[in-house]
């Protein structure tokens, strides 16, 4: 161990030396192993199994190898820095969250522009000035300690907020006082994917936990066995209740919250990223501590939006395949069902219902982009709220017995504002409204439709400056993900208007096994249906350069976790068709994914290895398994991450070694491995800078990008000027 440590020191004090000597940069080397599997009689290599030990000396030093490589070559780029400088001006702006509202005061996140994490605020009402309740910022020197998840006790008194330290999913939960902010000894650990949900006289709350990891495995150790549990206030985690628990079932995920009357603990269950839910009811003003079945069939997804007495209002695609909402009786659920809110059209889906001031609020979706529409409790129409342009509405808020809410509307070129809504007569006024510093009227959002390999209609979102030419000249920067009936709707980002700024074209491809169309369209893109997504994603490569708008050379490619797998796929499938590839925090060792934390999960989309079936379908298109050697790869920047405990690292170090050491062309492969940061939750806004300049300014050299010198010019730092504006509404 300690001589191939020392040949790959050897190796990383060689690239300081060709780094400094300006020499043409050359991967650095990478071990291959003997080591072969046996998949039910085929043979399969796996030469870079000692990756997988992210704790080992010798990774350690093949990633400090890898990330001094890929500086420099970044640091080279004289473009970097005016990118970064426009990126960290575009970035400093206000950016809120909708308010929670418990016990007539106000929670709400604020970033004020750069800060690494969005603080907390709590207002006594909507017209009294705010107070800063957590500071997560406060919490760690370098912003990588986040706030992952709050919760105000129902009289507004407490707060519970978890914690999560290097960008990691594992939370610790604790408590703090609202009126003089200090916190209660309380503390609860090794929580994960999990939310807290109080009970209504403020004695404690439930939360979702796994046993402690062992042998210090909590990044890589395998979890399973998801348990609810019930803390008290004032007492020692030991002394927790546990509420629910399936021994049999290992693989459920479980999520738990409180009714907006108190009344019912509603606990949902689902096996892995199965969109299939099973519901579980405990009435708690009868005194019931467990959990009884109310839909445990696990036959549709189930979502119950909230009650009116004892009957609850479910969101399902129970013979709905793009959803409605239904009435079912907590105490029959057997008997007929009443339908509130029926299917949609074709073309619509029924995204969400919210339960406020006594109506629902229902958002649709509706070619991938939202619209808003208030109902009687009854089901009947009310109004559909109007919109400021075609867009995305996200985190609506509300209590059933309030009459507003407040809810999130962004667009491509729309950053995120605040909207507050009156239930009784669908108006809407502007909450928080952000001003960042770019021209929106420069650039135009299109929504076009092309057909895919085997002819299925696919629509795709155009960003691109308004009266852009086609003559197939602009750099292209196309987007997608395809999965666990996930939608990729309009969302506003400012790292992709310094992409705009900087001439190029962004598209969104919206590709089957995500949730635009409903259950039909997420089934068509998964397991022995995978390589639909792969298809409809080349097509959109395809379309983009036979329609004009740009051409293969300056096509590159992007998405993160199941998108990086789709950019993996791609990239290995059809490596003439691109310029670049950017796959982020990808899932790339498809006959392996399954045996890291919660990779078991993921078998509802892809299935898995361990069966002939599985196995066949997921090597015929696994990145790792296709890399080709002596193949020409585009360039590609692979970015992970060290403390990724989700999609673990290996993906990604096992793939840009095998297409370092495949690749027959001149163009870079590289990897930029982020320190003290995981999957993407709670990535530091300094961090985040960081990473995008340096994509940005790869693309600029890959796909031979002109700096326009009016980027330059916006570039250049102003000073910022923000104000805490007090809590009001503003229309």
């Amino acid at each position: 161990m300690l001589a191939r440590a020392a040949r790959l020191a050897a190796a990383l004090a060689a690239l300081s030396a060709v780094t400094a000597s300006a020499e043409p940069l050359r991967s650095p080397p990478t071990r291959r192993d003997d080591v072969v599997d046996d998949y039910f009689g085929t043979k399969v290599p796996d030469p870079y199994r000692w990756l997988e030990d992210d704790r080992s000396p010798e990774t350690e030093t093949w990633v400090k190898a890898q990330n001094a490589a890929t500086r420099a070559f970044l640091d080279a780029i004289p473009e970097r820095a005016a990118i970064r400088a426009r990126l960290e001006r575009l970035w400093d702006y206000e950016r809120f969250a909708p308010p929670v509202k418990r016990g007539g005061r106000y929670f709400y996140e604020r970033n004020a522009g750069l800060q690494n994490q969005a603080v907390l605020y709590v207002a006594d009402g909507l017209d009294a000035p705010p107070r800063v309740l957590l500071d997560p910022n406060a919490l760690s020197t370098d912003g990588t300690v986040a706030l992952h998840g709050w919760a105000p006790s129902e009289d507004g008194t407490l707060l519970a907020y978890g914690v999560s330290d290097a960008g990691s999913d594992w939370i610790t939960w604790k408590v703090r006082r609202v009126e003089d902010g200090k916190d209660l000894p309380d503390e609860v650990r090794w929580s994960k994917f999990s939310g807290a949900a109080w009970k209504h006289d403020g004695s404690g709350f439930f939360y979702a936990r796994y046993d402690a990891p062992k042998d210090a495995a909590e990044r890589t150790g395998v979890n399973k066995d998801h348990q609810l549990w019930f803390h008290a206030i004032g007492t020692a985690q030991d002394q927790d209740r546990l509420v629910f628990r399936r021994a049999s079932e290992p693989e459920w995920y479980l999520d738990a919250g409180v009714t907006d009357d108190g009344r019912f603990l509603v606990v949902t269950a689902s096996k892995g990223t199965n969109p299939e839910t099973a519901v579980f009811v405990a009435d708690l003003s009868r005194g019931e501590t467990a959990p009884a079945p109310l839909l445990d069939a696990m036959d549709a997804a189930y979502h119950v939006i909230g009650n009116d007495g004892g009957t609850l209002y479910v969101l399902t695609n129970k013979d709905a395949p793009r959803k409605r909402l239904v009435a079912i009786a907590r105490d029959a659920p057997r008997a007929p069902w009443r339908t509130v809110i029926p299917e949609g059209k074709a073309r619509d889906v029924l995204e969400g219902v919210a339960h406020v001031g006594g109506r629902l609020v229902a958002t649709w979706m509706r070619d991938a982009h939202s619209e808003l529409e208030v109902f009687t409790a009854a089901g009947r129409r009310l109004t559909r709220v109007q919109l400021p342009t075609l867009g995305t509405v996200a985190e609506v808020q509300g209590r059933f017995d309030d009459p507003e809410a407040f809810f999130l509307f962004t667009g491509f070129t729309q950053p995120s504002a605040v909207h507050r809504l009156d239930v009784g007569s669908g108006n809407t006024t502007v909450f928080r409204a952000p001003k960042v510093d770019f021209d929106p009227a420069r650039y135009e959002t299109r929504q076009v439709f092309y057909r895919s390999k085997d002819g299925t209609r696919i629509p795709m979102f155009l960003v691109h400056r308004r009266g852009l030419k086609l003559d197939g000249s602009h750099p292209t920067l196309l987007y997608g993900y395809g999965g666990f009936d996930i939608a990729l709707t309009p969302t506003f980002s400012v790292a992709r208007i310094a992409w705009l700024e900087l001439g190029g074209v962004y598209a969104v491809a919206n590709l089957r096994g995500g949730g635009e169309y409903g259950k039909a369209w997420y089934d068509a893109g998964r397991l022995a249906k995978k390589q639909n997504v792969f298809d409809d994603f080349i097509a959109a490569a395809e379309w983009l350069v036979a329609n004009g708008y740009t051409s293969s050379s300056r096509l590159a490619v992007n998405g993160g976790s199941n998108g990086g797998l789709l950019v993996g796929a791609v990239l290995t499938q059809r490596p003439e068709l691109f310029g670049a590839a950017v796959p982020e925090v990808g899932v790339l060792d498809m006959l392996r994914f399954h045996r890291f934390t919660v990779g078991w999960g993921w078998k509802s989309d892809y299935g898995s290895s361990e069966t002939k079936e599985g196995f066949e379908i997921l090597r015929r298109y696994s990145p790792l398994h296709n890399v080709r050697p002596g193949t020409r790869y585009p360039a590609t920047l692979v970015l992970t991450a060290d403390h990724d405990d989700r999609v673990v690292p290996a993906h990604s170090f096992k793939f840009t070694a095998a297409l370092q050491a495949a690749q027959a062309g001149d163009a870079p492969i590289l990897a930029r491995i982020e320190t003290r940061a995981g999957h993407s939750a709670g990535t530091p806004t300094s961090k985040l800078i960081e990473a995008r300049a340096d994509v940005y300014a790869f693309l600029v050299r890959v796909l031979g990008v002109k700096v326009p010198t009016t980027f330059v010019r916006a570039a250049t730092p102003a000073a910022p000027s923000h104000s805490l504006p007090a809590v009001r509404t503003r229309g």
